[in-house]
């Protein structure tokens, strides 16, 4: 689901374009604000770049341990030792990346969250915890509330539970969606706490407005594409071979692993 809620560099939510000014704005608009910056942010390599260089001076880690995961991870140690302020939430009391930071937050684990989780079919299902949580550990979310709140932005930041965030994460999809973006749950844009809890797991798009139907199993099947003129755009591209290719002397390619894509330890 972090495609949907915009958790990467180059998305904002909803399936909208930060490189968009027409995006950009609905969003401002949504949230009633004018902070929100244009264009892409750094992703993760980059951006440990740029705090090495001293750009980027604090930064806070959640749910990932970058010192050993990310590529050129001494590298990537480097930068965390020269930051003026690493924060890292985490369920465990000791990694790599915690041993950068000067303030440590213990963050709920999986068996302790409530909230929703979306997989490769689209489909949106509520997790529940099954444990209580450990010692002063919290959820994500209620700790960059309480410290949105402690930096003045209580009135942005009112949830009282993850029921309060997934209603306005709904009504974000539909806002002026028109059926152009296909990731529309606008059904759940006024979600009551006991509709969330009792929610059972279902596929995206569902929609108070526009087809396909809430429950579509396959996207497009009706043969209507979101573009301007419903039809879908084609891109013809080429193969290109990779660089290094085997011979008899040296028949095996060996991969190390360690690339942009890989994440989490």
């Amino acid at each position: 689901g972090g495609r949907e809620v915009g958790g990467l560099a180059n998305q904002l939510p909803a399936h909208m374009n930060p490189n968009d000014p027409v995006d950009i704005d609905r969003v401002r608009r949504f949230w009633k604000t004018d902070a929100l910056e244009p264009g892409e942010g750094y992703k993760a390599v980059d951006m440990f770049r740029a705090i090495e260089t001293g750009e980027i001076k604090a930064v806070w880690i959640m749910a990932t341990n970058p010192a050993v995961s990310l590529p050129d991870a001494d590298r990537v140690r480097l930068a965390l030792s020269r930051c003026p302020l690493v924060i890292a939430s985490d369920v465990v009391n000791d990694t790599d990346t915690l041993r950068h930071a000067h303030i440590k937050l213990p963050a709920t684990g999986w068996a302790e969250k409530s909230g929703t989780v979306t997989n490769s079919e689209r489909r949106i299902s509520r997790q529940r915890p099954f444990r209580e949580a450990q010692g002063n550990a919290k959820p994500d979310w209620w700790i960059m509330t309480e410290v949105a709140r402690a930096m003045g932005y209580g009135k942005a930041f009112k949830y009282k539970d993850p029921a309060d965030i997934f209603a306005e994460h709904a009504a974000l999809s539909e806002f002026e969606n028109g059926g152009m973006r296909a990731f529309d749950i606008g059904i759940w844009h006024k979600a009551r706490k006991s509709a969330y809890d009792a929610m059972e797991p279902f596929q995206w798009p569902a929609s108070r407005k526009h087809q396909p139907a809430s429950g579509s199993q396959r996207l497009y099947g009706d043969g209507i594409f979101t573009s301007s003129s419903g039809r879908a755009k084609m891109l013809a591209v080429a193969h290109i071979p990779p660089q290094s290719r085997t011979s008899r002397d040296f028949p095996l390619i060996a991969n190390s692993g360690r690339y942009r894509d890989q994440w989490h330890t």
